[in-house]
C-alpha cells in the first residue's frame, strides 16, 4: 500500500454537520463542484449524504464516530460496518479513507483510547476481506494537543501519558499498512494563547524573521511547518521515521469571543489564502523536504450548534445560506486548466439564476 498521501499536494474540505440550518447534500454537491473541490471529509458515514454524491467525482474520507468504537473491537461488527458503510457505496462513490475516531487521545477517557487500535485493526481486516485494503486508508485523527513539547520543533514529543502505551503501537500499525498519521493543525490556538510572544505574521504565513531551531539549525518562517515538524520529530523519537502526515483539519475562525485574540474575518482570509499559496508551492517541511502533503480545510460551513467558545461556530468558509463568509480565492490543484476559482458562488444563487434564466458573470 502507498503512504496514502497524493504525489502532488492536494486540498480537501471538512463537511461538518453540527448545525440545524445547513444546505441539503444536493446543494453541497453543487457548491463543491463550483469551487472545484474534489475531496471532502465527513465525521461519520451518513448513507443519505454519501448516496447524494454518487458518480460526482468527489472523494470522501468517512468517519467512525467515537461512540461506535466499542462495537468495532469485535471483528464481525467491523466487517458489518465496512460492508454497510463503505463497500455498499462502491464503486459509484469514491471513499479514500476511514478515520476511526476523532481527537480521542486529547481526552482523559482511557477506556475509549484502548478501543481505538483494535477498531482500526478490525476495520483494516474487513477491508482486506473485501480486497479494498490497498485502496482505502485506515487511520485516526489527532488533536495537536497530544504533542506536549513542540518548541523548538526538534523537541517534539508526544504526551508521556500516551506515548508508549498508545502512540507507539499505533505508529507500528500505521507503518505496517502504509497509512499516514492524521493530525489537526491550528496555528490559531498557540497564537491565541501567546499573542505577545508569537508574531501574528508567523501564524499567518506573512513575511517575518521566523525562528531558528538551535538543535537542527533549521529555519522556520511559519507555524504550520513548525507544527508539522514537531509531529515528525515526535514520531521519530519513538523510532518511526517514514510515516507521512495528512492534515485532517486546519483553519482560522472569522469570529470569536472577546478573549479569542486574532479571531477576525481579515485574519481568517489571510490564513486561508496564504495556506493555499504555501501548499500549492509545497516542497516539504524544513525537517522533511520533499515530503508529500494532503490538507483538509476546516470547514465548509459555519456550524451553529457546535458547543464551546464563539470561534467554534465560525470556522466555515461559507454561511449556511451558501454565501461566502469572506471573499476568498481557492487555487486549483496543480496542472489544472485554471489557476484559481472564486469561492463566492452560492449554490442557492446558482439555483435562482438557472430558474429565471438570468445570465451573470462571476470572477
Amino acid at each position: 500500500m502507498s503512504s496514502g498521501v497524493s504525489e502532488l499536494p492536494t486540498f480537501g474540505i471538512n463537511y461538518g454537520m453540527v448545525a440545524n440550518d445547513l444546505p441539503t447534500p444536493a446543494d453541497v454537491v453543487t457548491l463543491l463542484q463550483t469551487i472545484r473541490v474534489s475531496k471532502t471529509r465527513l465525521y461519520d458515514a451518513d448513507s443519505s449524504v454519501l448516496r447524494t454524491f454518487t458518480n460526482t467525482g468527489i472523494s470522501f474520507i468517512v468517519g467512525v464516530r467515537n461512540e461506535e468504537l466499542h462495537l468495532l473491537g469485535n471483528a464481525s461488527n467491523a466487517f458489518r460496518w465496512v460492508k454497510e458503510n463503505v463497500y455498499a457505496h462502491l464503486p459509484d462513490i469514491h471513499i479514500s479513507a476511514i478515520v476511526v475516531g476523532n481527537e480521542i487521545f486529547s481526552t482523559n477517557d482511557t477506556a475509549l483510547m484502548r478501543q481505538v487500535l483494535p477498531a482500526m485493526q478490525n476495520i483494516h481486516l474487513a477491508l482486506s476481506l473485501f480486497n479494498i485494503d490497498h485502496d482505502i486508508i485506515v487511520s485516526t485523527a489527532h488533536s495537536f494537543s497530544i504533542i506536549t513539547t513542540s518548541y523548538p520543533p526538534s523537541s517534539g514529543q508526544f504526551d508521556p501519558a500516551i506515548a508508549t502505551v498508545y502512540m507507539k503501537p499505533m505508529l507500528n500499525f500505521l507503518s505496517k499498512i502504509g497509512a499516514p498519521f492524521f493530525i489537526n493543525v491550528y496555528p490559531f490556538f498557540p497564537y491565541k494563547e501567546n499573542p505577545t510572544l508569537i508574531p501574528l505574521e508567523y501564524a499567518l504565513f506573512q513575511p517575518n524573521a521566523g525562528i531558528q531551531d538551535a538543535v537542527t539549525n533549521l529555519h522556520y518562517t511559519n507555524m504550520f511547518d513548525a507544527q508539522l515538524d514537531a509531529v515528525y520529530f515526535a514520531m521519530a523519537a519513538l523510532g518511526y521515521h517514514n510515516i507521512t502526515l495528512l492534515v485532517s483539519e486546519t483553519g482560522w475562525p472569522s469570529a470569536g469571543d472577546e478573549n479569542e485574540i486574532g479571531a477576525t474575518i481579515q485574519n481568517a482570509k489571510i490564513y486561508h489564502e496564504n495556506l493555499i499559496k504555501h501548499i500549492s508551492s509545497w516542497h516539504g517541511t524544513p525537517y522533511r523536504p520533499g515530503s508529500n502533503i494532503e490538507v483538509y480545510l476546516f470547514a465548509l460551513f459555519n456550524e451553529d450548534m457546535k458547543p464551546g467558545p464563539l470561534s467554534e461556530r465560525n470556522y466555515g468558509l461559507f454561511k449556511p445560506d451558501g454565501t461566502m463568509v469572506y471573499e476568498f480565492k481557492f487555487f486549483d490543484q496543480p496542472n489544472a486548466s485554471a489557476s484559481f476559482v472564486s469561492l463566492g458562488l452560492s449554490t442557492m444563487l446558482l439555483s435562482f439564476i438557472l430558474s429565471v434564466a438570468y445570465i451573470m458573470h462571476f470572477t
